[in-house]
């Protein structure tokens, strides 16, 4: 059986380029990407995958903006200096054996979804997913598990019931209750995730929820038929798209572990 290790590339380049104090910007672009790319080998040298699906968003406009143009609004942009080299740095993943994947209007987490859902559909093996993103622990309830490469940890359907309240299943309405404050989504005002929490496990899911809502007679009765429509709109923001046409096949991202050296 196969291997398919699915890495969220921005996530590392991202959070290894934040990690660094160095003002010059240029230096701190070339000192994350060569780390970066060691943290790369590191995970291919750790997983032993057969194949490998490194994903990029490619940035700008994307389908979520179409349904919220405010999508994302507060997020600072790619420093200039570090957007600039990811093309050599796309050469130095392919260098290694590794196909990069960015596609225009979808995110990094669609292609993923797409992706991994495809593999273990199909039922080509285990499927890794390298992120500390959220919305993409939805996937374990596929049959995927995420490796937080940065704390060296497995997440499992274990760890997001111990860290979010509700099993994998229940986690795109908690996260669409909850909205998220990075990515500008609203969700409902003035609930956090343990309400929403209790929400889902008195409920079941938003629907049953906001089924319930107008018989509650109290604030956050008036909170949920409030948003009802910024709730729902949330839930599309956070839902990961699975139907992305990701233009390479599996043969592409096979991986020859002999690349490492």
């Amino acid at each position: 059986m196969g291997k398919l290790l699915a890495i969220d590339g921005l996530n590392i380049v991202r959070r290894v380029y934040e990690a660094n104090m160095e003002e010059d910007e240029a230096i701190k672009a070339d000192t994350a990407l060569r780390h970066s790319v060691a943290s790369f080998r590191k995970l291919l040298t750790a997983h032993q995958p057969t194949h490998v699906l490194p994903a990029f968003d490619f940035g700008g406009h994307t389908w979520r903006h179409d349904v919220y143009a405010r999508y994302r609004e507060n997020r600072a942009p790619m420093p200039d200096a570090l957007k600039e080299r990811l093309p050599d740095f796309y050469v130095q993943l392919a260098e290694l054996g590794l196909h990069v994947v960015s596609i225009p209007e979808v995110e990094a987490d669609d292609v993923i979804a797409t992706g991994v859902l495809r593999w273990l559909g199909e039922g080509r093996g285990e499927a890794i997913i390298a992120s500390t993103d959220k919305d993409l622990h939805t996937l374990i309830e596929h049959g995927a598990v995420i490796w937080d490469h940065f704390k060296g940890e497995w997440h499992d359907s274990k760890w997001v019931e111990a860290k979010f309240g509700v099993p994998p299943e229940m986690l795109t309405d908690l996260l669409a209750l909850m909205g998220d404050v990075s990515d500008s989504i609203p969700g409902v005002s003035k609930v956090g995730v343990k309400t929403a929490a209790k929400l889902l496990q008195s409920y079941g899911n938003i629907d049953r929820i906001m089924a319930g809502a107008g018989i509650l007679k109290n604030t956050l009765g008036e909170k949920l038929r409030k948003d009802k429509d910024q709730l729902y709109m949330s839930r599309q923001l956070v839902a990961l798209k699975d139907d992305v046409r990701m233009g390479v096949t599996w043969n592409m991202l096979a991986f020859d572990n002999s690349k490492l050296g």
